[in-house]
C-alpha cells in the first residue's frame, strides 16, 4: 500500500479523485459506503445472557449444580433449593457486576466524541470524525486530536505530539515535503496520523486512510492475534475444582468402605454418601468469592481504578512485575520551570508544578528578582501557546514548554504589553522561535532556542555550557534566551544579540509516587519504566524515585536490538538486571513484557498509546490509562482514570485484600466441612449413632456456612497485605498453609466434637437431648471459629474486634438465635431438638473456645517461624 509520503501533492489529487476544494456530498457518501466508517473495531460485546452463560460454566457453579442434582435424587429437597437459591444469587450478582464494569469502561471509552473540521464542496463544515473519508482535505489547529492518517498540503508552526503512536514524547515538527521511500514511521515529517494529537500551529492535510487502513489501524489488528491471558484466579479456582472433587472422591469412598464394613443396607449406604459429600461442597464459597471481588472492584472503582471483569482484581494483586511507562504516570506531564540562571550568575529556583500560578521565584544569594522577570517577559512574548484559569480550572493548548512559559510569567504577575512587528515561528531548520517587538521607538529580538543555537545568534560566545550539560544530564530541558537591538525583522538581522540566560524545565514526578514505589519493594514487586525519551531524561527521573541506583540498571532501543539477535536465554538475563528501558519501540515493548513472562513473573503493563496495546494485550494484566487512546482502553483489562501510578498500587492492595479474604472464606468453609465429615466419620468407625439428622444438617449449613462466608468478603485490607512476597499465580487456593491451617482447624473441631458426643454416648444420654447438645456446640464452634478466619496471621488479641463489625455481628447473633429457636416449641419440633439448661450452654461456649487456643498457638508459631524451621 502507498503511504503517500514519497509522492507530490498534485499526485495524490489524482490518486484519490479530489482537490483543495474537497469532495462533495455524493462522493461523500459513495466512499462511506465503499470503505465504511472511520472506526476502529471494538472489542466483541458480550451480551448479558452470554456473561450469565460464562458465569455459569464457572467450575465452582459446575459443582453446586452437580450437588444440586444429588440433593434432590436423595430427597433432600429443601437442601436442594438452598441450593439453587445460591446458585442464582451467585450468578446474578457475578453477570451483574460483570456487565456493569464493562459499561463503565465502555462510557468511559466513549466520553470524547472529536469532531473535525473539513473542505467539502469549498466550504468549511464540522463533521464527526466517524464520516472523513478518504480523499477529504481536513484542518487543524493547536489542541486538535487526529483522526484519520493525512498528507499535508500546507502547514504553519506545525508541531503534534505522536507519543501515542511512537511513544516519543517530543512533539514532531511537520513540514511538506516529499520524503524518500525508506523513511521510516517516525520521520515522516509530511505526514499526520490518527490518534494523535496537535501541539502548535495550523495546517491543511488530505485524508489517505480511515479505520484499519491507519496506522494506528493496523497495530489495533494486529492485537486481535495475541492470546489473552487467563486470570490467577481463574487458573487457581480450576486448579481447586479439580483438588476438592479428587477430596469429596476419597472421602465418598472412605465411608463407602466404612459402611460396607459396618454391613449398612445399600439403600442406607448411598443416601448417606451423597448427604455427606454434599454436606462437605464448600457451597458458598462460589457466592462468597463473588462478593470479595465485587467489594473490591468497587473499592479499585473509588481510588481510580475501572476493572472490566471481576477476574481481573485479583490479577492485579498477584503482579510480581509493573512495566510502566514514564510521562503522565511517574510525572506530572506537565513541563515546569525550576531553575534561571542568568548570564551574570545570578540564580533562581522555581518552587510549584505543573500549568498553574502556583509557585514562587526564589532568587539564590540576593540575586536582582528584576532580572528573573526580564526572562520570562522574553519567553511570555515569545510564545504561541494558551494559559487561561477558566472556572477554577486551567485550560491550555499549545508547546508544552511554551505553556511552561505561560505559567512563569503568571507566577510573577507578569502581562504581555509588548507591540509585536513581526514573527518567525519555530522550526526544524532553524531550531529556535524569534518574535521582533518595538520598545522606545527602536525594534528589538529576543530569540528562544537550544543553548547551541542561541549562541550563533549571540555576541558573547561559549558561555554555560558545562550548566547546560549537567542540566540536562540532571533531566532538565533546558532553553536559552537572548535578546536585543536589530536592524530589520528578516532572519538575516538576528545578530550579535545579548544572551540573557537560561531556563531549566523538568516533567516533575509526582510526589506520591516515591512512596507507591517503596510499597511495591516492600511488596516483593519489581517497577521497571519503559519509556520513549531520552535515557538521560529517564534515568534522572528515575533516580530521584529511588527506582534506580546506577546507570547499569539502564538500557536504550539500541541495547535491546543488540541483545535480542543472542538467544532468548541471553535475552531474559539482561531484561532482569534492567530497571529503565529508554529509547524503545512498541515491539520492543512487547519483547520486554514477553521476556518477564518466560522468566516466570507475572506482568502488569501500563500504557495510553496504539503503540502500547499488543505489549498491554500480551501482558498478564493490561492496563490503560485514562487519558489514553480508545485501543489501549478496549485491549487493556482495567483502567486508570487519573493516569496515576499511586491508583495502580491502591488497586494492587485491594485486589491483595480481595484474594486474602477469598482464602479466609476458603479456609473456614473448607474446615467446617471437613469437620462434619471426620465427626461423621469418627461416629461410624465407633459404632455411636449418626449425630445429627438431614434436617439437623440442613440447619447446621444455614446458620454457620450462610452470612459467616460472606462477613469475611467484606474484612478490611490488613497492614501486612503490601508486606508480603507475591504468591504464584499458578498456586492452588489449597496451598501448603492453607492445607496445613484447613486440616488443623478441621481435624480440632472434629476431635472437639466427637469427644463431647463420644462422652454422651458412653453416658447413655438420651439420643433428643444429645443431639441438641452436639448441634448447638457445632454452631456455637463453627461461629467462633469466623473470628480465627478473620486474620490467618495476626493474633486474634492484637485486633480491636469493634474493627471487623459484620463478622461480630454474625458471630454473635447466630449464637443467640440458636439459643433462642431452641425455646420455640414450634422450630424445636421441626429440628428435633430441647432447650438446653444455661450452665450446659456456658459450658458448650468455654468448650468452643478450645478453637481459638488452638490456632493462636498455630499463629504463635508460625510468627517464630517454627514450621520453616521443621521443613528446613
Amino acid at each position: 500500500m502507498n503511504k503517500f509520503f514519497d509522492i507530490d501533492i498534485k499526485d495524490i489529487y489524482k490518486k484519490l479523485d479530489s482537490g483543495i476544494k474537497g469532495l462533495d456530498d455524493k462522493e461523500v457518501k459513495n466512499r462511506l459506503k465503499k470503505y465504511g466508517k472511520n472506526e476502529l473495531p471494538k472489542g466483541k460485546k458480550e451480551s448479558i445472557f452470554k456473561i450469565i452463560l460464562n458465569e455459569l460454566l464457572n467450575p465452582l457453579e459446575i459443582i453446586l449444580i452437580i450437588a444440586t442434582f444429588f440433593s434432590f435424587i436423595i430427597g433432600e429437597t429443601i437442601d436442594a433449593i438452598v441450593l439453587l437459591i445460591i446458585i442464582d444469587v451467585d450468578v446474578v450478582i457475578g453477570a451483574f457486576e460483570e456487565f456493569k464494569a464493562k459499561k463503565d469502561a465502555e462510557s468511559l471509552i466513549n466520553m470524547i466524541k472529536v469532531k473535525t473540521k473539513v473542505i467539502r464542496d469549498n466550504k468549511t463544515i464540522e463533521v464527526d470524525s466517524s464520516e472523513l473519508v478518504i480523499g477529504d482535505i481536513i484542518l487543524l489547529e493547536s489542541g486538535d486530536k487526529i483522526s484519520a492518517d493525512a498528507r499535508i498540503i500546507e502547514c504553519y508552526n506545525f508541531q503534534v505530539d505522536e507519543s501515542a503512536l511512537t511513544g516519543e514524547s517530543t512533539a514532531i515538527i511537520k513540514e511538506n515535503k516529499v520524503l524518500p521511500q525508506a523513511t521510516p514511521l517516525s520521520e515522516r515529517v509530511n505526514m499526520v496520523f490518527a490518534g494523535t494529537n496537535v501541539r502548535t500551529g495550523r495546517c491543511k492535510a488530505i485524508v489517505v486512510a480511515t479505520s484499519l487502513g491507519t496506522e494506528i489501524g493496523a497495530i489495533a489488528n494486529k492485537v486481535t492475534t495475541i492470546k489473552e491471558e487467563k486470570s490467577p484466579l481463574t487458573i487457581r479456582v480450576e486448579k481447586f475444582v479439580r483438588e476438592i472433587s479428587i477430596l469429596i472422591l476419597i472421602v465418598a469412598i472412605i465411608i463407602v468402605i466404612i459402611f460396607i464394613f459396618k454391613k449398612y443396607p445399600v439403600g442406607d449406604i448411598i443416601l448417606n454418601v451423597v448427604a455427606l459429600s454434599v454436606s462437605a461442597m464448600p457451597e458458598g464459597l462460589a457466592l462468597a468469592m463473588t462478593m470479595a471481588l465485587t467489594i473490591a472492584s468497587k473499592k479499585m472503582a473509588k481510588k481510580n481504578v475501572i476493572v472490566k471483569n471481576l477476574n481481573a482484581v485479583e490479577s492485579l494483586g498477584s503482579c510480581t512485575v509493573i512495566a510502566t511507562d514514564k510521562t503522565g504516570t511517574l510525572t506530572v506531564n506537565e513541563q515546569t520551570a525550576k531553575k534561571i540562571i542568568l548570564k551574570d550568575g545570578s540564580t533562581f529556583t522555581i518552587s510549584g508544578t505543573g500549568y498553574n500560578d502556583v509557585g514562587e521565584i526564589k532568587p539564590i544569594d540576593n540575586a536582582n528578582i528584576e532580572l528573573a522577570k526580564e526572562i520570562a517577559y522574553l519567553g511570555l512574548i515569545n510564545n504561541e501557546a494558551h494559559l487561561e484559569k477558566e472556572n477554577d480550572d486551567w485550560k491550555y493548548y499549545g508547546d508544552s514548554i511554551d505553556v511552561a512559559f505561560l505559567s512563569l510569567a503568571k507566577k510573577l504577575k507578569l502581562k504581555d504589553t509588548a507591540n509585536i512587528v513581526e514573527r518567525i515561528p519555530y522550526e526544524s531548520v532553524n531550531q529556535y522561535s524569534a518574535v521582533f517587538y518595538e520598545k522606545d521607538g527602536e525594534t528589538y529580538c529576543t530569540v528562544k532556542g537550544s543553548l547551541e543555537k542561541v549562541m550563533e545568534v549571540s555576541a558573547t560566545k561559549d558561555l554555560y555550557k558545562e550548566q547546560n550539560k549537567a542540566l540536562t544530564r540532571d533531566g532538565y530541558r533546558v532553553i536559552a534566551i537572548a535578546n536585543g537591538k536589530v536592524k530589520g525583522t528578516k532572519k538575516e538581522d538576528i545578530k550579535k544579540l545579548d544572551f540573557i540566560g537560561l531556563v531549566a524545565f523538568i516533567d516533575p514526578i509526582r510526589k506520591e509516587v516515591k512512596k507507591a514505589i517503596k510499597d511495591c519493594n516492600k511488596a516483593g514487586i519489581k517497577v521497571v519504566m519503559i519509556t520513549g525519551d531520552h535515557p538521560l531524561t529517564a534515568t534522572a527521573i528515575a533516580k530521584e524515585l529511588g527506582l534506580v541506583d546506577n546507570d547499569s540498571e539502564v538500557a536504550t532501543g539500541e541495547d535491546i536490538a543488540k541483545i535480542r539477535k543472542l538467544s532468548d536465554e541471553e535475552f531474559d538475563k539482561f531484561v532482569s538486571c534492567i530497571k529503565v528501558f529508554s529509547r524503545v519501540t512498541p515491539l520492543d515493548k512487547l519483547e520486554i513484557v514477553n521476556s518477564f513472562k518466560r522468566q516466570g513473573e507475572f506482568v502488569a503493563v501500563t500504557g495510553d498509546g496504539v503503540n502500547d496495546a499488543p505489549a498491554i494485550k500480551s501482558a498478564n494484566i493490561g492496563i490503560s490509562m485514562g487519558s489514553g487512546t480508545d485501543v489501549a482502553k478496549d485491549t487493556a483489562g482495567m483502567i486508570i482514570v487519573d493516569d496515576n501510578f499511586t491508583s495502580i498500587v491502591e488497586g494492587i492492595r485491594e485486589g491483595r485484600t480481595a484474594y486474602s479474604n477469598i482464602r479466609k472464606i476458603t479456609l473456614f468453609l473448607i474446615a467446617c466441612g471437613l469437620a462434619e465429615v471426620a465427626f461423621f466419620i469418627l461416629s461410624i468407625i465407633f459404632n455411636y449413632d449418626i449425630p445429627l439428622l438431614a434436617i439437623q444438617l440442613l440447619w447446621l449449613n444455614m446458620v454457620t456456612d450462610g452470612l459467616q462466608d460472606i462477613s469475611l468478603s467484606f474484612e478490611r485490607t490488613e497492614q501486612i497485605v503490601m508486606e508480603e512476597k507475591p504468591r504464584n499465580p499458578k498456586e492452588s487456593l489449597l496451598s501448603g498453609d492453607l492445607i496445613r491451617e484447613t486440616l488443623l482447624l478441621g481435624v480440632t473441631i472434629s476431635l472437639i466434637v466427637f469427644l463431647v458426643w463420644a462422652y454422651m454416648m458412653n453416658k447413655n444420654m438420651d439420643i433428643i437431648y444429645a443431639r441438641s447438645v452436639i448441634m448447638m456446640l457445632m454452631v456455637f464452634i463453627q461461629n467462633i471459629n469466623v473470628l480465627n478466619c478473620i486474620s490467618e496471621k495476626r493474633s486474634l488479641f492484637e485486633m480491636n474486634l469493634l474493627n471487623h463489625p459484620l463478622a461480630l455481628l454474625i458471630t454473635i447473633g447466630s449464637i443467640i438465635l440458636q439459643i433462642v429457636i431452641s425455646k420455640i416449641p414450634f422450630i424445636a419440633n421441626i429440628l428435633k431438638i430441647v432447650p438446653l439448661p444455661p450452665l450446659t450452654i456456658i459450658i458448650l461456649l468455654l468448650i468452643s473456645s478450645l478453637v481459638i487456643v488452638v490456632f493462636e498457638t498455630h499463629k504463635f508459631l508460625v510468627k517464630k517461624n517454627y514450621f520453616r524451621k521443621v521443613v528446613g
